[in-house]
């Protein structure tokens, strides 16, 4: 499935035409499918990412489908760096409506004994703390400018064991917490909280076990009603829904997008 804005069979709708979207981890995966599709329906996009070149690859991939997009080097775990980013997006292209904490590591299925305090932080820097800075940073504007909407990427593992290792499943319950609690504290300024829990979506970091047909996460996923992976477009169709006005009765869900997954 294409990921791109000049997609054929989906037309624009024009859903984000003069709002401003941060995608965060929008080099890959469904932050650049997010983003593409972001621009294709009019947003203005900004690219955050901490690697340069998968900024650059997505910005111009953007621009020459006649999109909108400016790109910001970010490492989202730490504060200063968000802190910077939101500054310099703000002052470029105008508050923040749409927020895609999308950015997202992953810990090699790792259990509690095979984890060491390094790999622990930097799952919750990335995966749950990363979120709250950067909600943090941009919901100041978003509320100025009189609301918008925010969608976290969570994951099955918030739901289920064996969709990662001890540090990411803890992480994604933790995304689930954190949007039902920022939807009830900012419902009231007009901003709109919901996260997206993905399954097994075929991304840069994911490809090689997806295809690996001796694991048991892929002999699971095959068992699946849908009976294989996503592409990061068929995530980025839900992220797009409950970011845009379709979703304006939406607050503090959590959309399962696994397949089928989970309901065995």
């Amino acid at each position: 499935m294409s990921t791109t804005a000049t997609d054929p069979s989906n037309p624009p709708r024009q859903r984000f035409v003069g709002k401003t979207a941060v995608v965060t981890g929008a080099g890959s995966g469904i932050g650049r499918a997010s983003a593409n599709r972001f621009a294709h329906e009019g947003a203005h996009v900004a690219v955050w990412d901490v690697n340069r070149r998968s900024i650059d690859d997505t910005v111009a991939e953007i621009r020459a489908a006649g999109g909108r997009a400016d790109g910001f080097h970010v490492d989202i775990a730490n504060m200063k760096s968000v802190e910077a980013a939101a500054k310099a997006t703000i002052a470029a292209l105008g508050p923040v409506r749409v927020i895609l904490n999308n950015a997202g590591i992953l810990d090699d299925y790792a259990n509690a004994l095979d984890t060491d305090e390094a790999l622990w932080d930097r799952i919750m820097g990335v995966n749950l703390k990363g979120m709250w800075l950067v909600s943090r940073a941009l919901l100041p504007s978003m509320i100025e400018a009189g609301g918008g909407a925010i969608v976290n990427i969570a994951s099955i593992a918030a739901f289920i064991a064996g969709g990662g290792g001890v540090a990411y499943t803890t992480a994604k319950h933790g995304v689930v917490g954190f949007t039902r609690q920022m939807a009830l504290d900012f419902a009231h300024h007009g901003v709109r909280v919901n996260a997206v829990a993905p399954g097994a979506v075929e991304t840069g970091m994911t490809a090689k076990i997806l295809n690996d047909e001796t694991l048991p996460v892929v002999h699971a996923l095959r068992q699946a009603p849908a009976g294989r992976h996503a592409q990061p477009v068929e995530l980025a169709n839900v992220v797009l829904f409950l970011a845009s006005e379709e979703a304006s009765f939406v607050y503090g869900a959590v959309y399962l997008a696994d397949g089928g997954w989970t309901i065995k």
